[in-house]
C-alpha cells in the first residue's frame, strides 16, 4: 500500500549541491547516429531552430540531401485528395536541397557516419577518412532565420549546390534568375481562400566562392578544404512577390554582416540553455533506456518545430516526408505515392490532436513552446465572436475541434444533422485549463490578461448565454456532443466536468485580474451547473460519457468519461472519489495505445504505476516502420511522423514522477520500483524539483525556491 509522507520528514534527503545543470555526457549518450546513408527522406534526420526545419539523409552517393520546412509556408487547398485535403491550407516544403561532392571519393562501403547531436542541434556527416574524409556541420541557427552547412575536407573539393522544386509547372513557385544565388519563392493564386492569397515563402542560397551554373545550380569557382554555404528561409504575407524579394534580399545582407562564430555560441547557449530547463534520464529493465530515447528525441522534435508562427501540426510536424507507400488506410487499395507536401487530415488544426505536444511543455519549462498555439486560439476567440452573435444572437465565443489557423464557425443550431465535430464544444475548456496552468507555472500577469482571460472569459459566456435550463434552474446542455463519441446528447460529462473547472479557477483569480461583478457572474453560472453523470456499470459505480439512458450510438474509439480525470482533474490522487474514477478507468470501453488515446496520462493521474509504463514505454518507443528515425512515430490514427503519440507519452512519463494540484506537488505518485530516474522537471509558482530515484525511494531532491519544500508531498 503506497503512502504519502511530507517532505519535511524527510530533510535528510535534501541536497543543496548536486545536479544544477544538465550531465552533457549522460545527453549525448542519446545523440543519434547512422553509419549507413540514406538512400531517402525516410531514412532522414530532423534538426531545425524551433521555425525552420530540414530533414536531412545523405544518398548512397554521398550527395547530401534535405527538404526545407517552415511553420507558416502555407500554400493553398488541394481541391483534388478528399475531403481532409480541401481547407486550411497545405503547409508545404519549402523545397529539396541537394549538395554534391563534384571530386568525391566516396564510394559505397567507405567509412560514413551522420551524428545528430542534441546538446548541440547540429548534423555531422563524415565521408571517407584521413586525407580522403570529407565532413559537413549543419545547423539551423536558434536565434536567426538561416540554415548554415560548413563543409571541412583533407582534400580540396569543389561543391555543386542544386535547388530541387518540384512545384515550378503552374503551381505557384518561381525560381528567379539572379547572379550568384540560387532565389525562389511560392505564391498563392488568386482562387485560394482570402487567408492565404497573399502568402508568399521560399528563400535564398549563396556562399562566398559558389558561381551559377544555372538558376537553379551554383557550384564552386575553385576548390577549397573549406565552405559555408548559407540559406535564408522568409515567408511574408504581402501584396506582390517583388516585396518579398526586396525583404528577403535585405535578409540576406543582414545576415551576412553576422560573425558566424559569434551566432555559432549564441546559438549553444540557447540550446544549453533549453536542456537545462528539465530532464528524465531512466535507468533500469530493458525498457528503460529506450523511453528516456523517446522522451528526450519527442521534446527535441518539438523545439525545432515549436517556436514559428503557428503551433506544432499533429499530422507530420514540419518533418513529414516522402510517402512511397501511401495507400489511403486501405490495405485493398493500390499504392499512391505521395510527396512530402502531402500529409493526411490536411492543414487544419484538430485541437483533440494538437493538445497532446502542448501539455507536457509545462512541466518541461517549455513556456516559449506554447505561446504560438495560445495566440493562434486566442485570435480565433476574436474572429469568431462576431459569428456567434450573428448565428446565434448572444455573446461569447469559442473555436471549433477542426479549424484552419484564422478561425471559422460553421452555423450549429439544434436543427443542424448530427456530425463528428459540429455541436462539439468542448475544445475552448480544455484550452482554458492549459492556460491556467500556464498562468500558475510562470506568474505571467500579462499573459493572464491578455490571454487567459479573452479565452476562458469568452468560452464560459458562450456556454452561459448559448444553453438553457431545465426545470430546476441547472443548465442543460442539449444537444451537445460529448466529444466525438456521442452526437448531440444530453449534458456530455467533458462539458460538465470542464465547465466545474474552469469556473472554479476563474473565481479564484485575484481581484487584480478580475472585478468583483464578473466573479459574482461566475459565482452564479456555477451554482447552476448539474453535477457528473454518474451510474452502474458491471456492479460498480462510475461516471458515465452523458446523462440519460446510455443508448446513444457511438462513433469513435473514445471514453468521454475519463475527461474528468484528464484533462479537467476533478478526480485523482488526494481528491475525493477516487475509487469512482479508478473503477470508471478500470471497465472502460477502449483500451487502445498509442496516438491521441489518453490512457499513458489517465493511468499515471490514479497512481496505476504499472498501467502507466505499459502505455508510455509503448508511445515512446513505437516508431514507424520505414521510417529510420527513432523518434518519428507510427501513423496510429493520424500521418507519419505522428506527434500527439510522442506527446501522450512525455505527459504520461512527467505524470508518472510528479503531478500537481493548487501549491501542492507530489512525487512519484505512479512510478514503477524496478525503475531508477535522474530528472529535473518544473511546477506552478516558478518551481523546480530535481530528484534521484533509486529503488523506488527518493535518495535526493533539490526543490527552488526551497519555501516549496513544504508543499512537496513524496509517495513511496
Amino acid at each position: 500500500m503506497k503512502k504519502y509522507c511530507l517532505l519535511f520528514f524527510f530533510i535528510g534527503l535534501i541536497s543543496t549541491t548536486f545536479g544544477q545543470r544538465i550531465d552533457v555526457a549522460l545527453l549525448n549518450k542519446y545523440n543519434v547516429s547512422w553509419d549507413e546513408p540514406g538512400p531517402t527522406s525516410y531514412q532522414s534526420m530532423p534538426i531545425g531552430n524551433g521555425d525552420i526545419g530540414l530533414n536531412v539523409w545523405t544518398e548512397a552517393n554521398g550527395d547530401i540531401s534535405f527538404y526545407i520546412s517552415k511553420t507558416d509556408a502555407w500554400g493553398e487547398e488541394v481541391k483534388d485528395r478528399g475531403d481532409w485535403m480541401k481547407q486550411g491550407g497545405v503547409l508545404m516544403k519549402l523545397g529539396l536541397v541537394r549538395i554534391s561532392v563534384v571530386n568525391n571519393h566516396f564510394k559505397k562501403g567507405d567509412y560514413f557516419r551522420q551524428i545528430l547531436k542534441l546538446h548541440e542541434s547540429e548534423l555531422l556527416i563524415t565521408e571517407g577518412t584521413g586525407n580522403n574524409a570529407i565532413d559537413f556541420k549543419i545547423w539551423v541557427d536558434a536565434n536567426n532565420p538561416v540554415i548554415r552547412i560548413e563543409q571541412a575536407s583533407g582534400y580540396p573539393v569543389s561543391l555543386k549546390v542544386t535547388l530541387d522544386n518540384w512545384r515550378t509547372n503552374g503551381e505557384g513557385d518561381t525560381v528567379l534568375n539572379k547572379s550568384n544565388c540560387i532565389q525562389w519563392y511560392h505564391h498563392n493564386s488568386e482562387k485560394a481562400d482570402s487567408a492565404l492569397r497573399n502568402i508568399v515563402f521560399g528563400a535564398t542560397i549563396d556562399g562566398r566562392g559558389l558561381v551559377k551554373t544555372d538558376k537553379s545550380t551554383l557550384q564552386s569557382s575553385h576548390a577549397s578544404v573549406n565552405q559555408v554555404i548559407s540559406i535564408y528561409p522568409l515567408t511574408q504575407n504581402v501584396n506582390t512577390p517583388d516585396n518579398w524579394i526586396s525583404t528577403n534580399d535585405q535578409q540576406v545582407i543582414n545576415l551576412n554582416k553576422t560573425n558566424t562564430e559569434t551566432a555559432r555560441k549564441a546559438h549553444y547557449k540557447w540550446w544549453d540553455d533549453f536542456w537545462n530547463r528539465s530532464w528524465i534520464f531512466i535507468e533500469g529493465d530493458s525498457i528503460a533506456t529506450k523511453t528516456t530515447e523517446g522522451y528526450l528525441l519527442q521534446r527535441y522534435v518539438t523545439a525545432c518545430s515549436g517556436r514559428g508562427a503557428y503551433p506544432v501540426k499533429f499530422n507530420g510536424s514540419i518533418f513529414n516526408v516522402d510517402n512511397p507507400d501511401y495507400n489511403g488506410r486501405d490495405k485493398n487499395q493500390p499504392l499512391t505515392p505521395m510527396n512530402a507536401d502531402f500529409r493526411e487530415w490536411g492543414g487544419q488544426y484538430w485541437f483533440q490532436n494538437t493538445r497532446p505536444m502542448y501539455w507536457p511543455r509545462l512541466q518541461a519549462g517549455d513556456f516559449d513552446i506554447m505561446l504560438p498555439l495560445f495566440k493562434m486560439y486566442a485570435n480565433m476567440i476574436k474572429a469568431n465572436e462576431p459569428l456567434v452573435r450573428k448565428y446565434y444572437d448572444h455573446a461569447g465565443s469559442y473555436f471549433a475541434e477542426t479549424s484552419p489557423f484564422w478561425g471559422g464557425l460553421l452555423y450549429m443550431g439544434p436543427e443542424v444533422k448530427e456530425n463528428w465535430t459540429g455541436h462539439y464544444f468542448t475544445p475552448v475548456l480544455e484550452l482554458s485549463m492549459m492556460a491556467f496552468d500556464y498562468f500558475e507555472y510562470t506568474q505571467d500577469t500579462a499573459f493572464a490578461k491578455n490571454i487567459l482571460l479573452p479565452i476562458a472569459s469568452n468560452g464560459i459566456l458562450f456556454f452561459d448565454k448559448h444553453f438553457g435550463r431545465d426545470s430546476s434552474g441547472k443548465l442543460l446542455l442539449d444537444p451537445d456532443n460529448s466529444i466525438e463519441m456521442f452526437w448531440k446528447v444530453h449534458n456530455p460529462a467533458p462539458d460538465i466536468a470542464g465547465l466545474h473547472a474552469v469556473l472554479s479557477r476563474l473565481i479564484a483569480l485575484p481581484g487584480s485580474l478580475i472585478n468583483e461583478q464578473q466573479r459574482k457572474e461566475w459565482i452564479r453560472f456555477q451554482n447552476e451547473l448539474p453535477p457528473l453523470p454518474v451510474g452502474t456499470k458491471e456492479g460498480a459505480q462510475v461516471l458515465l460519457p452523458y446523462t440519460g439512458p446510455q443508448i446513444i450510438k457511438s462513433h469513435n474509439a473514445e471514453n468521454p468519461e475519463l475527461y474528468a480525470i484528464y484533462p479537467f482533474r476533478l478526480y485523482g490522487l488526494g481528491k475525493p472519489d477516487l475509487e469512482l474514477a479508478k473503477n470508471t478507468f478500470a471497465i472502460r470501453k477502449f483500451k487502445e495505445k498509442g496516438c491521441w488515446f489518453q490512457d499513458p496520462v489517465q493511468a499515471a493521474m490514479l497512481g496505476l504505476a504499472e498501467t502507466a509504463k505499459d502505455y508510455i514505454t509503448f508511445n515512446l518507443t513505437r516508431k514507424a516502420p520505414g521510417l529510420k528515425f527513432p523518434a518519428f512515430w507510427d501513423v496510429g490514427a493520424d500521418y507519419l511522423p505522428d506527434e500527439d503519440n510522442g506527446g501522450n507519452g512525455e505527459n504520461g512519463l512527467q505524470q508518472m514522477l510528479l503531478q500537481t494540484d493548487g501549491k501542492k506537488i507530489m512525487i512519484l505518485p505512479a512510478w514503477p520500483k524496478e525503475w531508477n530516474a535522474n530528472f529535473k522537471l518544473n511546477a506552478p509558482y516558478k518551481t523546480t524539483i530535481e530528484g534521484k530515484v533509486r529503488n523506488g525511494k527518493l535518495e535526493e531532491i533539490k526543490v527552488i525556491p526551497e519555501y516549496r519544500r513544504q508543499d512537496v508531498i513524496i509517495n513511496e
